[in-house]
């Protein structure tokens, strides 16, 4: 299309219109298999631009793909006109009514952001699907989402009470339940909604067709099904039959994935709160088979939510940080197991609750263990299996769990010989397919392991898939439960409804939708289910050399295309966890792990230059990223940005030359080294107004920055002074005085030197530049040169299994880290890591051991508030520091929820960061900070954390150590 409309529409919108490389290359996919480059991407901010995107798709024949968290499973949200992100801007909560336990949003708004909103009101939106911590409204409406509730809660569907919407001649329109008579009146209007209603009814109140659908479509009792346009729902009305209930086409629109109209605010129906205890009752088994046997049993009872996963999706969880610790409740090795969820508002009814249940599975006999959580222990097992879709993303190399019949859904008495079938399909192709979630509800996401980069794979995608929707159909299932039809499973709509109602779809689609503008090539005429695949077929891959070993994944591009895009990333601020803060601050696409990932995928397999990393794209997109780590714990597959960003910047600037501020941040050891040999007139120049400004505007510091103080200390003194007076009664320690600690944080180093004597340890200390400085700016062949001669110091403490203590996170845990990735002997370094220790981890092991206790410190109570680093929360645990600052028996210890504070070594010190920087605190750090009483003692153990609080609220952070130097009592 000629750039100059692009330009036009542009000048026309209070919105923002791109369609650059990167914009459009983030956009191309979503969660699914397939890959469409959009013309354009827009980011409408008012009712009004989406109207003029509407007129303007019209009148050029463009389609228009509306996406709210892009975390579709069946291409939904890709196609080759303009995208429609209204994730960024439509995200009000408009009205609630709590007389009538009815909620107004706008599509952008998050599901479990909605029931934060709701919780104190008693009230909460029912579907809960695995993506619920950043899937949208609009989305769920787009797909009829679903999730473990829709046993107890139903589905989206059944929740809506009304739509607003802009239809394909740009009016306005709101649907929702209206009597027969007003229907009869609807179909007189001289309009497209005339037209439609009228149509509609010419369509439906023929007996023939009203006959076939009965025939053809679904089992009614399955409730979950998003199997083409949901005529049948329309049938029940009043206006086709006897029944009592008013017609409501926001039955038809749910599930239509943005076909049929521009939706841009919801009503939704709530739900009371479910009773607040709960349990859940976990059953093991060593068959697949013996678990679905027991699915119509336990479905007897008053579940919640009955949910399965397969040894394959609980293998990958052994691999994820995260999620690691959530699967504590699993006994064995088992081959399936079934979460059976309870609820009750009294500890008496849910014991008898579980006492049932187990009853029941316990006649069966086939179950060989059934563990019993209660209360948080529940809330772990619900993440593990929210986790579960991505977390296949785990599977190292080409072959993946594809999503292509994941969503069949069959009546709850059929789904064992359902199951039967398909594995007998699966053996036929040889296929280990993997089995996971809502079996309480008849469904389960069947998944083949595929490699759809190769041309006899993408061949059984297809063969599978039709097999799979043929066996469906026998059972008059739903071939696409949840996740909707997109176009992986669009394609077989004619075969699972039959022709005629096939081309009934094709029409009602044209009443509402003429021009046939609304997101095509889903639902009917649809795209071929094996073309635009985000691979290309048969290609040859591309041979990347680089500096870090990304052997682990298979290179550095594998490592990229571990992203299946299910949007973990895209959760925000008010809910757990730290990924993606500079997301949180500019809600950016771009800035997500997602978007990073799918960016250095794109332009390593598709260059623009001979060198991929060579890219003005690459250098945008891992601009905002501040290295935080959450991603390799949090993101389910354990795409680790920040080690893919210092692989780019390596290579990028080994192509085009290191600026001078990389240098100075690089280098910033020395230059900290040199000024502290004449520290006072240093910290003079730093302190100086003019002076101190100079500094940083060469250096490309913001203004508003307070420089760190450089001191000298001699550590050796000070702990040979400290040893004459100590009783050492306890084991000997190697205390890491890093790069931080040697010449800005003296004051820290100094207090582990007497907290460690004091309590009896036999210190001695290891002197070395981590390379965090190095390996943060790209300066890969010096944080080599550093992690090899530190690897053979550190080896020999190793050996001996002497502790190496460190103080600053982002140092000590390199050993266990980035120095995996140079080169080094893999045992020594595993060893070393395995060796080396945040002060606080060793502290804690300690008290575990019962070789420290309350007895050194204070009994004076004091409130302690605990901000921790970054690279803890991902590669450690916050509950170490918690538990030695409660080593003082009177200390009141609690963790703020903090994310990222913002700072992230030199991010935040960066003239064109600072301000992105400070964003982040302020979502939810300093406000945290500043709530608290002067006399509450802030507890940070990040050197650049400590500062960002300075900054960003002029309260004064100490290091735990230091905290603890204060209570002791010898």
């Amino acid at each position: 299309m000629d750039n100059n409309l692009l330009l036009k529409l542009k000048s026309n919108l209070e919105g923002d219109l791109k369609w650059d490389s990167l914009t459009t290359a983030l956009y191309s996919t979503d969660a699914s298999v397939y890959r469409k480059m959009p013309l354009a991407v827009v980011f409408p901010k008012t009712i009004e631009d989406i109207r003029k995107i509407i007129h303007f798709a019209d009148e050029h024949s463009i389609g228009i793909i509306p996406r709210t968290a892009g975390t579709s499973l069946a291409g939904q949200c890709v196609g080759d006109g303009i995208v429609v992100d209204v994730s960024k801007n439509f995200t009000n909560i408009l009205h609630l009514d709590e007389a009538k336990r009815q909620v107004t949003v706008e599509p952008g708004v998050i599901r479990d952001e909605l029931n934060l909103f709701l919780a104190p009101y008693g009230l909460f939106f029912g579907p809960n699907t695995s993506t619920s911590n950043r899937c949208m409204i609009g989305g769920m409406v787009g797909n009829n989402s679903s999730g473990t509730t829709s046993i107890q809660q139903g589905v989206t569907r059944d929740k809506i009470v009304s739509m607003k919407t802009i239809l394909a001649d740009g009016t306005d329109v709101e649907f929702k339940a209206i009597s027969k008579e007003d229907f009869t009146q609807k179909t007189k209007l001289d309009s497209l909604e005339g037209s439609i209603y009228s149509n509609l009814y010419k369509e439906l109140s023929d007996t023939n067709t009203q006959n076939e659908i009965f025939e053809e479509f679904p089992k009614p009792s399955i409730h979950r099904r998003n199997t083409g346009y949901a005529v049948d729902e329309i049938l029940k009305s009043n206006v086709f039959t006897d029944a009592k209930q008013d017609i409501n086409l926001c039955k038809l629109l749910s599930g239509s994935e943005g076909t049929l109209a521009f939706t841009t605010e919801i009503t939704l129906e709530l739900d009371v709160l479910p009773p607040k205890l709960s349990a859940m009752v976990v059953t093991h088994y060593y068959t697949l088979d013996d678990s679905l046997k027991d699915v119509v049993p336990v479905m007897e009872h008053n579940l919640h939510s009955c949910e399965m996963m397969d040894k394959v999706i609980l293998d990958c969880t052994k691999n994820n940080r995260a999620q690691l610790a959530n699967r504590f409740f699993i006994e064995g090795d088992p081959a399936a197991v079934l979460m059976l969820e309870l609820r009750s508002d009294t500890e008496e009814d849910l014991d008898a609750q579980i006492s049932k249940l187990l009853a029941t599975v316990e006649l069966s006999g086939l179950s060989y263990s059934n563990a019993i959580l209660r209360g948080a222990n529940t809330n772990k097992a619900a993440e593990l299996r929210k986790a579960g879709l991505g977390l296949l993303g785990n599977m190292v190399g080409d072959r993946k769990a594809v999503a292509c019949i994941e969503d069949t859904a069959v009546a709850l008495e059929d789904l064992k010989d359902f199951i039967g079938e398909f594995s007998q399909i699966m053996k036929s192709y040889k296929q280990d397919a993997v089995y996971y979630a809502h079996a309480g509800a008849g469904e389960l996401h069947l998944r083949p392991i595929l490699n759809l980069k190769k041309s006899e794979d993408v061949a059984l995608f297809r063969a599978i898939t039709t097999d799979v929707a043929k066996l469906t159909k026998k059972y008059k299932g739903s071939f696409s439960g949840e996740h909707g039809d997109g176009i992986v499973r669009a394609e077989f709509i004619p075969l699972m409804i039959g022709e005629n109602n096939y081309q009934l779809l094709k029409r009602v689609k044209s009443y509402f939708d003429p021009k046939g503008i609304f997101n095509p090539g889903k639902i009917v005429d649809a795209y071929p289910m094996d073309e635009s695949l985000r691979y290309e077929i048969d290609r040859e891959e591309p041979e990347i050399k680089t500096l870090l070993d990304f052997s682990d994944s298979e290179g550095i591009l594998k490592a990229a295309e571990k992203c299946n895009g299910s949007g973990d990333c895209r959760k925000t601020h008010k809910v757990a966890g730290a990924m993606c803060p500079s997301y949180h601050a500019t809600k950016n696409e771009k800035d997500t792990t997602r978007g990073r990932a799918n960016a250095l995928r794109e332009f390593l397999t598709n260059p623009n230059a001979s060198n991929g990393f060579d890219s003005k794209e690459l250098k945008d997109v891992f601009d905002l990223c501040l290295s935080c780590k959450a991603c390799s714990s949090e993101c389910p597959s354990n795409v680790d940005i920040a080690t893919l960003k210092t692989e780019f910047l390596y290579q990028y600037q080994e192509a085009n030359g290191y600026p001078l501020r990389g240098k100075l941040f690089a280098h910033n050891t020395r230059l900290n080294k040199l000024g502290s040999k004449m520290a006072g007139l240093t910290n003079a120049v730093y302190g100086s107004k003019v002076l101190s400004a100079l500094v940083k505007k060469t250096a490309g510091v913001a203004q508003e920055r307070s420089l760190p103080k450089v001191s000298s200390v001699d550590f050796n003194k000070h702990l040979q002074n400290h040893k004459k007076e100590a009783v050492i009664s306890k084991s000997k320690v190697v205390l890491y005085i890093d790069e931080f600690t040697n010449y800005l944080d003296t004051e820290l180093g100094k207090d582990a030197i007497e907290v460690l004597v004091l309590l009896g340890y036999d210190v001695e200390l290891f002197f070395g530049e981590s390379g965090r400085t190095y390996i943060s700016k790209g300066f890969l062949k010096e944080a080599k040169k550093l992690a090899l001669t530190n690897i053979e110091k550190l080896k020999v403490f190793a050996d001996r299994a002497v502790p190496v203590i460190g103080l600053e996170p982002s140092a000590i845990l390199t050993f266990r880290d980035e120095y995996k990735r140079f080169g080094a002997d893999a045992k020594t370094v595993d060893a070393i890591g395995a060796n080396s220790f945040l002060i606080e981890e060793f502290l804690a092991s300690e008290v575990e051991k019962g070789n420290l206790t309350s007895a050194n410190f204070t009994k004076e109570p004091r409130t302690v508030k605990i901000h921790n680093h970054c690279h803890q929360k991902a590669l450690s645990n916050q509950k170490v520091t918690f538990d030695i600052l409660n080593l003082p028996v009177n200390y009141t210890v609690s963790i703020i929820s903090s994310g990222c504070c913002g700072m992230a070594g030199s991010f935040g010190y960066e003239q064109e960061h600072y301000e992105v920087s400070m964003q982040i605190g302020e979502l939810k750090l300093f406000p945290a900070v500043r709530k608290s009483a002067e006399d509450v003692i802030i507890a940070a153990n990040g050197t650049s954390c400590r500062h960002q609080i300075h900054d960003g609220t002029n309260r004064t952070a100490l290091h735990p150590i230091t905290i603890l130097k204060g209570a002791l009592t010898n």
